[in-house]
């Protein structure tokens, strides 16, 4: 049972546990086709009444394996790169139409990829350990595993915030802004997971604890205000505007970003709205496929995962200098 996917029949539940602990579960290929391949095997075993899926002991998923991406890409070997995203697209659209309840168990890290394999379930439950992230921005990447249809679904503009800023989410954030569905403390995890097991997933709001405040409930007005703006010109304009300290971190996280990424990222999580779960996927799939061959993104990886200097030399370096018809281009 060492393999970086365990998948078993427990009960009423079919088990998974990512199991790649010093990669902190980051998906590879042969771990989303491992995925895939026990989802399809709980679908149609009619002792299995619920998925249950977790990340054991060192967090529920940092993401994606991006590292291997850049490499293939770099390589040259865009058919990997591809075929990567493809498999890992298509297991996010399953779980969404999985037609049994797909529990995710949220304890620690949960970013890009770790979203994907768990937001699109039909419960998501989420510790005060859990935390929630898109970051792809700050990699030159954008929000993708359907998060460009996610995102512009939470409440108000908060979506569109998360998607260019990479803000972090603490799990009981994470269920006032939708992307969980319950908050259990950790300590309550084995009971719910047990019981989960023994009862079908009828038990989980008896273990559910009252949220806290919404931590970014005092900003939520700033949010929807400034994001949405017309351009991501005007969201930066109104944040310049804005007095505190909220506004002024939050400038300072876009500046950090991409700018490139930025302005792909704001054109996709808009488009996603009117689109449907598919749909965006398969732009998401289109625009990936692009980025993954720039330089930019290989830049933006180098910084952040293999040199680890986080110094990205970003081309262009200002928001303002980036070319609409750069952008329109990619996304076309």
């Amino acid at each position: 049972m060492d393999q970086a996917v365990m998948a078993w029949r427990e009960g009423r539940a079919g088990r998974i546990r990512l199991n790649r602990p010093k990669a902190l579960n980051a998906l590879d290929l042969p771990m989303v086709t491992l995925l895939r391949e026990a989802l399809e095997r709980f679908r149609d075993d009619p002792a299995v009444q619920l998925v249950l899926i977790d990340g054991g002991a060192r967090g529920f998923c940092a993401g994606g394996d991006i590292r291997a991406v850049r490499e293939h890409a770099l390589a040259g070997d865009t058919a990997w790169v591809e075929a990567f995203f493809t498999a890992e697209y298509g297991l996010n659209r399953a779980i969404a139409e999985f037609p049994k309840p797909f529990v995710a168990l949220v304890d620690g890290v949960c970013m890009g990829g770790g979203i994907g394999v768990s937001v699109h379930g039909s419960h998501r439950v989420a510790s005060e350990a859990a935390l929630f992230a898109m970051p792809e921005t700050m990699i030159a990447l954008v929000p993708d595993i359907g998060a460009t249809y996610l995102l512009p679904r939470l409440p108000g503009r908060l979506g569109l915030y998360l998607g260019l800023t990479g803000a972090r989410l603490a799990g009981a954030d994470a269920v006032h802004a939708g992307l969980a569905t319950h908050f259990v403390p950790g300590a309550r995890l084995a009971d719910l997971a047990a019981a989960l097991v023994a009862d079908g997933v009828a038990p989980i709001a008896g273990f559910a604890a009252p949220l806290p405040a919404f931590s970014l409930a005092p900003h939520r007005a700033l949010i929807d205000r400034v994001f949405a703006a017309p351009s991501l010109a005007a969201i930066i304009a109104g944040l310049e505007a804005e007095p505190g300290d909220f506004a002024a971190n939050t400038l300072l996280a876009l500046r950090a970003a991409s700018p490139l990424a930025l302005h792909w990222t704001f054109a996709l999580i808009n488009a996603g709205a009117e689109r449907s779960l598919s749909e965006c996927l398969a732009a998401e799939l289109r625009l990936v496929t692009r980025i993954t061959q720039l330089p930019e993104f290989h830049e933006g990886v180098r910084a952040a995962l293999v040199d680890k200097d986080r110094q990205p030399r970003w081309r262009p370096a200002r928001i303002e200098d980036v070319d609409p018809a750069v952008i329109a281009a990619l996304l076309a």
